[in-house]
């Protein structure tokens, strides 16, 4: 083969995957049980392009030559730069600040669709993935971040997931309200001691304490620094962790209200607890944080056992519209990682759908009489049956009946000379044929048996074809 024939090796590129149609019918089955409940809630669908201006994102501002750091861009027409959306929530802030005069307020949405990172790949970490998103725009009360809350625990619950999940909720005023009395004051400090905080669940008080300080040395002798803090210090953020909340603090009153709304719905902490250790978007969010996090037990890499942990979370973040707007528009939402809940479901046996039946297949068992089997394939479809002539290259029987077998297939219509002259069609049941197949060690008992196939007449090819496929 010369080079200019050279065939190009068919590649996936990294942090990308493909979906197969049971994976398609899974997550479809999945995403409608989410729209329902928020549907209930009263929110409205709305699909936002791939592509926005590079400078709308807001956190990858184009402060080099190509705007590539985090996104994925390109150059229009006109020179501007614009990239893949990173997440969902950006896109709605530019179209309720374009469409303001026109849309309700409070403007209550939800939004599916794929958004893109332009990061390293590893395991479980893609640059394309789809994520599930509910924002309420335009309420500044703590009503609306309770809601939130709410809308989470039933999605769970219609997922099958009740009692194995609990939502998480913190404030970030209240995370604030302990940094400052600490004195933690610098940008990287706060943040160091946050992502301790954030590590509650996973090292214990113990280890955070030590996170707080210099430092902490893991079981493979790995050293992550800490934050620094001296004891004093790291007393008052431990104490905040262990339950005692600043005094005085918007953010503990919030919280308190978000309370009472959960109490008054029936949302025991069993579904709904303020958590202290919640830290979310440090630099995005403005007032509560909450996260759902499932709760059972899995295998990590390493064989050990841990909690599942985040399918999805969110907050308020009051800030964000106001970048297109002079007046301050409160907002609050969450996003469900969509990928990582359905690997959850699936783990759970909750995910429900299988591989989606295919099409009945009507065989080609003589090209000169294909309109007849084309005229079957239409009174099939005509009549709501997913259905398909056979268009390979083969006459062979068997391998049409394993191409159907493939198809996933519930059953073959075969229509030969002999059947034809007497009116009459063969109904192959692959579903009961597959069945039967188990019993029977056979081979010359199998061609006998001709289990799963039946005669019918060819005017009843509609009706027989409904009766079998509702008794499937």
């Amino acid at each position: 083969m010369t080079e200019k024939t050279k065939l190009i090796t068919p590649r996936l590129p990294r942090g990308f995957e493909d979906r197969t149609p049971g994976e398609i019918a899974a997550v479809g089955a999945m995403i409608d049980k989410i729209k329902a409940v928020y549907e209930r809630y009263g929110f409205d669908p709305v699909e936002t392009p791939l592509f926005e201006y590079t400078e709308t994102l807001g956190k990858f501002l184009p402060d080099t030559d190509r705007p590539n750091a985090g996104v994925f861009s390109l150059q229009d027409d006109d020179e501007q730069w614009m990239s893949l959306r990173y997440d969902l929530t950006a896109p709605l802030a530019r179209f309720f600040a374009e469409n303001f005069e026109t849309l309700p307020k409070p403007y209550r949405s939800y939004r599916q669709g794929y958004v893109f990172r332009n990061e390293k790949p590893g395991p479980g970490r893609f640059r394309q993935f789809m994520q599930f998103d509910a924002d309420t725009v335009g309420a500044p009360g703590p009503e609306a971040d309770a809601e939130m809350c709410m809308m989470m625990a039933d999605v769970m619950d219609a997922l099958g997931l009740a009692g194995k999940y609990v939502v998480r909720v913190n404030n970030r005023k209240v995370l604030d309200g302990v940094l400052e009395a600490a004195g933690v004051a610098s940008d990287e400090q706060k943040l160091t001691v946050l992502r301790a905080v954030d590590k509650l669940d996973k090292f214990g008080s113990e280890g955070v304490k030590l996170l707080l300080g210099a430092g902490r040395k893991d079981e493979s002798g790995d050293f992550t620094k800490g934050a620094g803090l001296s004891d004093t210090q790291a007393a008052v953020v431990l104490d905040y962790v262990g339950g005692k909340p600043p005094a005085d603090n918007e953010g503990v009153a919030e919280l308190a209200a978000m309370q009472a709304l959960f109490d008054a719905a029936g949302y025991g902490p069993d579904r709904i607890k303020i958590d202290p250790s919640v830290v979310r978007g440090l630099e995005y969010y403005t007032g509560p944080v909450f996260e759902i996090e499932l709760t059972f037990k899995v295998q990590n890499e390493k064989g050990q056992d841990v909690v599942f942990g985040s399918v999805g979370g969110g907050g308020r973040y009051d800030g964000l519209v106001s970048r297109f707007r002079r007046e301050p528009v409160p907002a609050t939402g969450f996003s469900i990682g969509v990928s990582r809940l359905a690997n959850a479901l699936k783990l759970t046996g909750n995910l429900g759908a299988t591989e989606p039946a295919g099409p009945v297949v009507v065989l080609v068992m003589d090209k000169a009489e294909t309109a007849r089997y084309q005229a079957m394939v239409s009174e099939l479809r005509q009549a709501g049956i997913r259905a398909e002539m056979f268009l390979g290259q083969t006459k062979n029987f068997g391998k049409q009946v394993a191409y159907a077998d493939k198809r996933n297939s519930p059953a073959v219509i075969i229509e030969g000379s002999q059947e034809r002259e007497q009116g009459i069609l063969q109904v192959k049941d692959l579903i009961a044929g597959k069945q039967a197949a188990q019993a029977i060690t056979d081979n010359a008992e199998w061609k006998a048996a001709r289990p799963g196939q039946f005669e019918i007449k060819r005017e009843d090819l509609v009706s027989a074809v409904q009766k079998l496929l509702s008794e499937q």
